[in-house]
């Protein structure tokens, strides 16, 4: 069975890479076609710098689309590999032997979960760090980037808020930072506000060090001003804000649509923080997501691997055609469901529900086609 299972193996892998190449080649290609005139909005920038930076930034996606792709991906290689065993008639002489087909599905199914810790790794360990590059868009030179903070929570429920954040140097330019203690569940108190003109992010000491010009020399002091709610202190001088907020977190926080680059860990985080109702239902809603989005790939697999198992060549495009369109349903679905994890339905938001509901529904669908498999 070792030489049986290599070949089959072998050809779901050829068939991956295959479909690999093709999604990811023909995601890159349509996005090109269409915002190649961003890439090239800088008059000033060389030629040689224009194509390094549609490199870097289809490379850096890259992570984004495997993500985004792989369960359809896996399904197309399993389609290629059947397919042409089918049409060898190779299942046929399979079954002569002696040797069941869900026998012969099982190097799939096995590979299919490695590539699925693969997406895991990808989703929770890769795709994070980059979160800062990922989120530019096509027109912005990398190092050059800027957003606009508009009061994003920290750890200790502090609000930040700048009227610009440079990516390349680090540093907010007229930051403002309100601090707030908690009273009770969703109702927070301001004790004090820390101004500044800017704050620098020092990455060895884990804070954000605060400037502020002199206005008689015209220098940086390396200090910013507290004012203490009901202190009577006045203005008092602070020279750094500790925060769990870097400088690489500050580009996916100002993009709201971006929660999907976080951690899981660092989506429990900031939802256990419960600043704003909205924010933890969509916080809540991409936690339980990451959990099963794995679990759905695996799930439209197994959907369609009982029908791609057929022994007449003459029904292959049938049976492929129908694994596609159960696989395709199930994908769709999951996209609606994702929708829908937000908006109020029947006077409540259950965010949980939608996110498993796809799970519920396919995973019985394939353990019965699996049940119900001619071997």
């Amino acid at each position: 069975m070792r030489i049986l299972d290599r070949y089959v193996a072998k050809n779901f892998l050829i068939g991956y890479f295959i479909a690999f190449c093709v999604l990811t080649g023909l995601r890159i290609i349509i996005d090109l076609f269409v915002n190649l005139d961003e890439f090239t909005e800088h008059a000033d920038i060389e030629t040689a710098v224009v194509i390094k930076n549609i490199f870097t930034f289809y490379l850096l996606n890259s992570t984004l689309y495997f993500r985004d792709f792989a369960g359809m991906i896996t399904v197309v290689a399993a389609a290629f590999s059947f397919g042409k065993m089918v049409r060898n008639n190779e299942l046929v002489a399979v079954m002569a032997s002696g040797v069941s087909l869900k026998r012969i599905i099982f190097p799939i199914v096995f590979l299919a979960l490695l590539l699925t810790g693969v997406l895991v790794i990808d989703q929770e360990l890769i795709i994070p760090p980059l979160a800062d590059k990922l989120v530019r868009s096509h027109n912005d030179v990398p190092g050059q980037e800027s957003y606009r903070v508009r009061f994003i929570n920290d750890g200790k429920g502090s609000l930040i808020n700048s009227l610009k954040f440079d990516v390349g140097t680090s540093t907010l330019y007229d930051p403002t930072i309100l601090l707030r203690r908690l009273i009770r569940p969703g109702i927070w108190e301001v004790t004090g506000r820390i101004d500044a003109e800017k704050a620098v992010y020092n990455a060895a000491a884990g804070r954000w060090d605060l400037y502020t010009r002199s206005s008689e020399t015209g220098q940086w002091l390396s200090h910013g001003l507290l004012f203490e709610k009901g202190s009577g202190k006045g203005l008092q001088p602070v020279h750094f804000y500790t925060s769990d907020i870097t400088a690489r977190d500050i580009p996916v926080r100002c993009e709201s649509e971006h929660k999907t680059l976080l951690s899981l860990r660092k989506l429990m985080a900031l939802e256990a923080q419960k600043i704003q109702i909205t924010d933890t239902i969509q916080l809540s809603s991409q936690k339980h997501f990451h959990i099963t989005d794995p679990l759905i790939n695996l799930v439209m697999l197994m959907i369609s691997l009982p029908i791609l198992v057929c022994r007449d060549p003459k029904s292959v495009k049938s049976a492929v055609m129908i694994s596609f369109a159960l696989t395709g349903t199930c994908f769709i679905f999951t996209f609606v469901c994702k929708i829908l994890a937000t908006e109020i339905i029947f006077d409540r938001v259950m965010p949980e529900l939608w996110a498993w509901l796809p799970v519920f529904i396919f995973l019985p669908i394939a353990f019965i086609e699996l049940d119900s498999m001619k071997t």
